[in-house]
């Protein structure tokens, strides 16, 4: 009999976290497609093919279920794995790091899911500042742990590092990010990217890197 209960219960937990996924995948299309104001609690169910009763079981209104998004892209963009070893040379590591950084936030939906949080950060700051502190505030804090080490190892003559990272991480933005997050650009491609991030990384070295005596 205790058997049976722990099948059930295991079944009834999968099916819990599959009615879930499914509302949080109807509802990211929905905000994405119509933004937040337009998406109401019965078209997202719509969407994600649930009654409106079901949503609300599972979510209590609209913003709490728009949190759960945010918390998911968070959760998603901290798995990139930027490679921050501080045994790696400096030019390597930002080339690299530039390039997949841009990527990331040029793919496919990334675009609309930083506009669906800018639009909505003013009504919910909680949710927004939680976004740039867990995704912004988190990658420029990496990138400038990995430049602290460089400027130990007399590479790198650097006052603030927090300032030197995101200088770099908005040199790399230059002419690729605003005009895809605006829609007036399609997401830039790996040789376009390329070209950029090495102009950041050739401005950057000019102006940290220490000559060679």
């Amino acid at each position: 009999m205790a058997a049976s209960t722990r099948a059930t219960l295991s079944l009834v937990g999968d099916e819990d976290s599959s009615k879930r996924r499914q509302i949080l995948d109807g509802a990211r299309k929905l905000f994405l497609d119509l933004g937040f104001d337009a998406a109401s609690m019965g078209e997202i169910a719509r969407a994600a093919g649930v009654s409106k009763g079901t949503l609300y079981v599972y979510f209590a209104d609209k913003n709490r279920l728009f949190e759960a998004i945010v918390e998911e892209e968070v959760l998603d963009q901290q798995k990139v794995a930027f490679n921050f070893d501080p045994g790696r040379d400096v030019a390597t590591t930002l080339r690299e790091f530039g390039q997949a950084y841009i990527e990331l936030l040029c793919r496919p939906g990334g675009g609309s899911a930083i506009r669906t949080v800018m639009a909505i950060a003013e009504r919910m700051p909680e949710v927004g500042g939680r976004f740039y502190e867990n995704v912004v505030v988190h990658t420029i804090e990496r990138l400038a742990a990995y430049l602290q080490a460089h400027v130990a190892a007399g590479d790198l003559a650097i006052e603030d590092c927090k300032l030197a990272a995101s200088q770099f991480m908005m040199s790399c933005q230059a002419s690729l990010f605003l005009p895809f997050v605006f829609q007036a650009s399609p997401a830039p491609s790996a040789a376009r990217i390329a070209r950029v991030v090495e102009s950041a990384t050739r401005m950057f070295l000019a102006a940290y890197r220490i000559k060679p005596a």
